[in-house]
């Protein structure tokens, strides 16, 4: 999938833009502050219905105006095909959004997601290693999500229970047992189910990942990611209920695959205690880059759109070589990528025969060069 024409109208500091896209390489260069980064989150908001960054859709409004627009146009990998998908998601102040494929409103939207697979590359991306299981969880939900709407109805189902049994945990007077026992048996089979295949993606991901670490670190680094669930202790159903009283005291459900983990290793060590600032943008990079691996074999039987922003900061050399070497390949399909000055770009289109365009980003306005 590649997207020709985007427009947007008052998101985030972007009043208006309406740029014709390169179907491979597309590049915004600007200092910080200038709305690169806003540009993106506008790509991936036309195929995650949502911000990358807030779940308050009033949020990515300028706070200057009552509403804002995001149309996209989107057209087969392939150049010769012809047909083209527009995308279009519209919301006022106060209101709920609107969301339409060719004109036709979504009735849940869920059913869009998946649709324009994507993978987005920030450097928030330190928090998977920063930041709570919460975080990593979130990578995998929104990966699985990508390819498998089972898992989509799952996650809903299980988190729906999650809340209904938390709420009976907080009661002052005993919580009847009967719906205790329907709530937990409901997060127990919505439960494993998110486990098989959260196991299945990690098996899948692990090595991916760390050949793309390797070409990154030029063999001199090990890495490896390790999936930490309670259904590794046993029947789901039996963790659950082993510790109600526990869960009751304290007032939340301690155990489930809302507890879920992805622990991150360098040299066999946590990479949080472990790795350099280099190092930790090397594996989240890498990671990313696995996602993306992942995905053109299993979303839709299309290319994800590839976010890179901001990637080259932090690193030395001898790994922005190797990563501009990596995505100069012809292994990706459509790229968005973001820097402050030309000169890793440069590198970047010199060592390929890509086609590509370049954009100026200054004050929320998009200028093509």
């Amino acid at each position: 999938m590649i997207l020709k024409q985007l427009s947007v109208i008052n998101y985030k500091n972007i009043l208006s833009a309406d740029i014709t896209l390169s179907p491979k390489m597309n590049c915004f260069i600007g200092h910080n502050g200038e709305g690169k980064t806003n540009l993106l989150d506008a790509v991936y908001y036309l195929s995650f219905c949502r911000s990358a960054f807030t779940a308050i859709d009033s949020q990515v409004m300028n706070h200057d105006q009552d509403f804002f627009v995001l149309e996209g146009t989107y057209g087969e990998d392939h150049p010769e095909a012809a047909d083209e998908m527009c995308i279009y998601c519209g919301m006022k102040r106060g209101t709920k959004k609107h969301f339409k494929r060719d004109k036709k409103e979504y009735r849940r939207l869920s059913q869009h997601i998946g649709l324009i697979p994507i993978v987005f590359v920030s450097p928030s991306d330190t928090l998977l290693i920063d930041g709570g299981g919460d975080e990593r969880r979130r990578l995998m939900d929104m990966v699985i999500s990508q390819y498998d709407r089972t898992y989509i109805d799952a996650l809903a189902n299980y988190n729906k229970a999650l809340q209904q049994r938390n709420a009976l945990l907080k009661m002052e007077q005993e919580p009847d047992a009967t719906l205790l026992d329907i709530w937990e048996r409901e997060m127990a089979s919505n439960g494993e189910l998110l486990f098989a295949k959260r196991s299945a993606f990690v098996d899948e991901l692990i090595p991916l990942f760390q050949d793309i670490y390797q070409q990154i670190a030029e063999g001199k680094e090990e890495v490896s990611l390790s999936y930490v669930s309670h259904c590794q202790r046993g029947p789901l159903l039996e963790v659950i209920q082993r510790d109600r009283m526990k869960d009751r005291a304290v007032g939340f459900s301690l155990h489930g695959v809302h507890r879920d983990d992805l622990e991150m290793l360098l040299g066999g060590y946590p990479v949080k205690r472990e790795g350099s600032q280099g190092q930790h943008k090397t594996f989240v990079l890498a990671l990313k880059l696995a996602q993306f691996f992942f995905l053109k074999r299993t979303a839709s039987a299309t290319t994800p759109l590839l976010l890179l922003d901001d990637i080259f900061d932090k690193l030395d050399a001898r790994r922005v070589e190797q990563i501009v070497h990596l995505v100069s390949g012809d292994s990706f399909g459509q790229i968005f990528i973001t820097d402050t000055n030309r000169d890793h770009l440069d590198q970047i289109l010199l060592n390929s025969n890509l086609d590509y365009k370049i954009f100026h980003v200054e004050q929320g306005e998009i200028i093509p060069k």
